[in-house]
């Protein structure tokens, strides 16, 4: 197993988000992380899952209907 790092820097008192979501949004944004190409001559189909609802517990009935929806999503892609 590797060794823990020690450092002698302190811990800041408090964390700078905007300074560190800001450049991580320019990494992204430069590098097009996020960014879907567009050139597929086939027409858009969306397809939408529904989320369990937290009431229950998960059973095999729910595995079934979200196995329906992601082979018919692979079918069309």
């Amino acid at each position: 197993m590797s060794k823990p790092q020690v450092t002698d820097d302190p811990m800041p008192e408090a964390y700078d988000f905007h300074a560190i979501e800001e450049r991580w949004q320019q990494v992204w944004e430069s590098s097009k992380t996020f960014a879907a190409p567009d050139d597929d001559p086939r027409e858009k189909l969306y397809v939408l899952q529904m989320f369990p609802y937290p009431s229950g517990d998960l059973h095999a009935g729910h595995v079934r209907n979200y196995v329906i929806g992601d082979a018919v999503a692979r079918y069309w892609r």
